[in-house]
């Protein structure tokens, strides 16, 4: 069950880099009939247009169950890269534990710095959740059960996606009526105070890019930093981070953790020690997988299962 996929996704890793993905896959008797099977169980449409600024055409995949007779629960992923690299393509390991658990994915790409500087990147991801809630009915997507995840400035952006209020206005570039809300948040080492990184100790070049010469680079980086946006009443989070982490503080993930216990946000802190910035070995990756089952259970929100199933 969790096990099988998530060995999948890292023996195939390793059969790549070895040149050998079939003995690898060989490895894994139920995984590989279910990856045998998957394309009688998933329908896949590719480089859907979900939004167009800058110029540039945001588009997403979509990874949609066949037999669903249910609207189904929506994982909704953003990949990582520092604002300014990475693809949606490039991730599509990450989503397998998703598909064998039965769940919907759009699998998201937005504006990368040399598209567009900050904010764009958190728009696109607002815009994203925007299309998904529209399209539900058209691909039988259940919107109470939407959930984002993504590894590190994709965890910023499922963080973001997930936090930012309408007043706040970062939903413009694609307005509507719809209630931006998403019942739970997995954030894999995101970054979660954008302006600690612009300068002092803590700088990193990814971030110092993204913002680019801007004037109000400070004030842009606190508009679009989750910490910003803590308050009472946020969706359910569960944060993974490694406390070896070079790129991303591992101090991001603690200060949220504590803001969000202040005002009562139900949230989960899953610490990997000596991890760095992912690249977890196997134990870890389990280890991390089933906490995120049983964070999924807590909540009502794996398929098939209610609040109170376990794991």
């Amino acid at each position: 069950m969790i096990g099988r996929s998530i060995q999948f996704a890292l023996l195939v890793c390793v059969g790549l880099l070895l040149g050998r993905p079939a003995q690898a896959a060989a490895q894994l008797g139920d995984t590989s009939a279910f990856l045998a099977h998957v394309s009688n169980q998933y329908r896949v449409l590719p480089n859907v247009t979900y939004h167009v600024a800058s110029g540039h055409e945001n588009k997403l995949d979509l990874y949609l169950p066949r037999e669903a007779s249910d609207p189904t629960p929506v994982l909704m992923y953003i990949h990582g890269g520092g604002w300014v690299g990475g693809s949606k393509e490039s991730n599509v390991l990450r989503i397998l534990p998703y598909l064998e658990m039965g769940w919907a994915v759009v699998n998201v790409e937005y504006r990368l710095g040399a598209v567009a500087r900050a904010p764009a990147a958190v728009e696109d991801g607002l815009c994203a959740l925007r299309w998904v809630i529209r399209s539900a009915e058209q691909y039988n997507l259940d919107t109470s059960r939407i959930v984002t995840t993504g590894n590190s400035a994709g965890g910023h952006l499922a963080l973001t996606t997930g936090m930012i209020p309408p007043s706040v206005g970062l939903d413009r570039e694609c307005p509507g009526s719809e209630e931006l809300r998403v019942a739970a948040i997995i954030n894999w080492y995101g970054i979660t105070d954008v302006g600690d990184l612009l300068d002092g100790p803590n700088m990193k070049t990814y971030a110092v890019e993204w913002m680019g010469s801007l004037e109000n680079r400070y004030e842009i980086a606190e508009r679009v930093s989750p910490m910003t946006y803590v308050r009472a009443g946020l969706p359910p989070t569960l944060t993974i981070h490694g406390d070896a982490d070079p790129t991303v503080p591992y101090q991001h993930a603690v200060a949220l953790h504590d803001k969000l216990d202040e005002v009562g946000v139900s949230n989960v802190m899953h610490t990997v020690p000596g991890g760095g910035h992912g690249g977890f070995d196997r134990e870890e990756t389990l280890a991390i997988f089933e906490t995120i089952q049983r964070f999924l259970s807590e909540h009502g929100l794996r398929p098939g299962f209610a609040a109170t199933d376990g794991p």
